[in-house]
């Protein structure tokens, strides 16, 4: 993608139970580059312009699906993605409301301006300062420890097996997932999972590891949460899945 920037930084360890990474993304082209945005398990804030779009922050909710759109042409967006617990513990908002979609912001939200985004590493230095005066105090240790087991082990562990090890009923679990996420705790497990999988696909891997059952079982899995077969994902035909595009080498 030569017209197409992309980078990342990761938070500093006091945001990482709230913050997943910051990152931009940057359309220098003159034409609209399409995309399909694909289900990660985050949600992201995004501050954004464009030629045809003024400047303006919008909430990105879950999404358990894949979804196609597109990158403006001369787009430039700054961003922070967040794991669930900001939510309840940055945001104080419910993710029910925003999932499969999202709302813009309040204007100068966060106190962040479009000169914000001239520079990247400036941008996440002033967003973290912001960030440390919102956490609320007092976080449940059992919400903590289940969100670092969820992704310690890549969505692959049991309801029972979190359960167990987190010392907080199956029941109250899913409840406070449907309550607080408008999902249950093995949908996001699957998001988690299939998010993981893009790893070994971007590789060429285009069998399941032990995470899943067989072969149909993992072509089902990647087709519900892309749209598409494993080789077609592998492919990605004019870098349309964005989050494919921008993933990391292990």
């Amino acid at each position: 993608m030569p017209e197409i920037e992309w980078k990342s930084i990761q938070p500093p360890a006091d945001l990482s139970d709230f913050v997943e990474s910051f990152w931009m993304l940057t359309n220098s082209s003159d034409t609209a580059h399409e995309i399909v945005v694909l289900p990660d398990g985050r949600f992201d804030i995004i501050f954004s312009y464009s030629d045809s779009e003024l400047f303006h922050a919008t909430l990105r909710g879950l999404d358990t699906g894949p979804d196609s759109a597109d990158i403006p042409a001369r787009t430039v967006m700054f961003a922070v993605s967040f794991k669930l617990l900001a939510i309840e513990y940055l945001l104080q908002i419910k993710a029910a409301d925003v999932l499969n979609g999202g709302y813009q912001l309040p204007e100068d939200f966060w106190e962040i301006i479009k000169e914000d985004l001239d520079h990247f590493e400036t941008f996440c230095e002033k967003l973290s300062v912001k960030m440390r005066t919102l956490i609320v105090p007092g976080m449940d240790t059992r919400k903590q420890n289940l969100f670092a087991l969820i992704y310690d082990t890549h969505g692959a562990a049991t309801i029972k097996e979190l359960s167990e090890k987190v010392f907080w009923s199956s029941r109250q679990i899913n409840r406070y997932f449907n309550q607080q996420f408008g999902i249950s705790l093995k949908a996001y497990c699957n998001i988690i999972r299939f998010r993981t999988a893009l790893y070994q696909i971007k590789e060429g891997r285009l069998f399941p590891d032990e995470d899943f059952a067989d072969q149909n079982h993992f072509i089902r899995e990647v087709k519900k949460f892309s749209g598409v077969v494993p080789k077609e994902l592998f492919k990605n035909q004019n870098d349309r899945f964005i989050l494919f595009s921008t993933l990391p080498g292990k």
